[in-house]
């Protein structure tokens, strides 16, 4: 993998980790849950994706789906994710946290930096709920948080594109601005030349079959009635090889 351009994958298992491996990634951002836009994964998830992995590991920490605004039995819970994470020995933690007005949490993610100790920290996609983006950069830099993931304030990263170009000039190399959500190998090279972000998080899901033969069609374990029990989602390794492979061969924008 290029220096200049650094792809995470965001997975949400152990074996989608790997295939995201496989296809060439420098990072992973594991989680469960990615339905609900990424929660805590199992102590057993995160220990075997160490084992298993030669890139870098990076958790969410995030004990629930929905909004950015914890209870303290949830923040306790979030410490000491926090706490075993680092005893594992991952890379980083990905987390965020915002006040009821829709600002950075910042004695949340002061307590949460300091549990951290040396572990690199991911700003996650609470930063696209903040009221004021670039209130909320300012804040993360002074909180010496490492990077923020972010769509600029929109659905996908291309839609963003006109706060992610903001964010990166704003944020001058004090800290990185990690544009994600909807970015493939089509669209990966408008994002390097008119944002001149050096990091970018991919998705590349696949649908693969259940090795069931029994299948009862009557009953499903989720919430969504139409949603196959019979099919399980994972990494695509292909898809994420083509990603790395134009990262391979972009050029940053001096």
């Amino acid at each position: 993998m290029s220096q200049d351009i650094l792809i995470e994958a965001c997975v949400g298992s152990v074996e989608s980790a790997i295939a995201a491996q496989m296809g060439g990634v420098s990072r992973v951002e594991l989680c469960d849950n990615l339905l609900e836009g990424g929660t805590t994964p199992s102590l057993g998830a995160i220990e075997i994706a160490l084992k298993r992995l030669q890139v870098d590991v990076n958790v969410i920490i995030r004990p629930r789906g929905g909004d950015f605004l914890y209870s303290g039995v949830e923040l306790e819970i979030m410490r000491r994710d926090v706490q075993r994470v680092l005893e594992f020995g991952a890379n980083g933690i990905v987390s965020g946290a915002l006040t009821p007005e829709g600002r950075i949490d910042i004695p949340v993610m002061r307590m949460l930096k300091q549990a951290a100790g040396d572990l690199s920290f991911t700003c996650h996609r609470a930063f696209d709920m903040v009221a004021d983006p670039l209130e909320a950069l300012e804040e993360l830099i002074d909180l010496g948080i490492d990077r923020i993931l972010t769509s600029g304030h929109r659905p996908s990263a291309v839609e963003g594109l006109g706060l992610l170009s903001l964010l990166v000039e704003r944020a001058a190399g004090r800290i990185i601005i990690m544009p994600g959500v909807g970015i493939d190998q089509h669209n990966l090279p408008d994002l390097i030349e008119r944002t001149g972000a050096r990091e970018y998080h991919v998705y590349a899901p696949i649908q693969v079959p259940s090795a069931m033969q029994y299948r009862n069609e009557k009953v499903f374990m989720g919430s969504d009635p139409d949603a196959s029990e019979y099919e399980i989602s994972t990494t695509d390794e292909t898809q994420v090889r083509a990603i790395c492979d134009v990262a391979r061969n972009a050029t940053i924008p001096l």
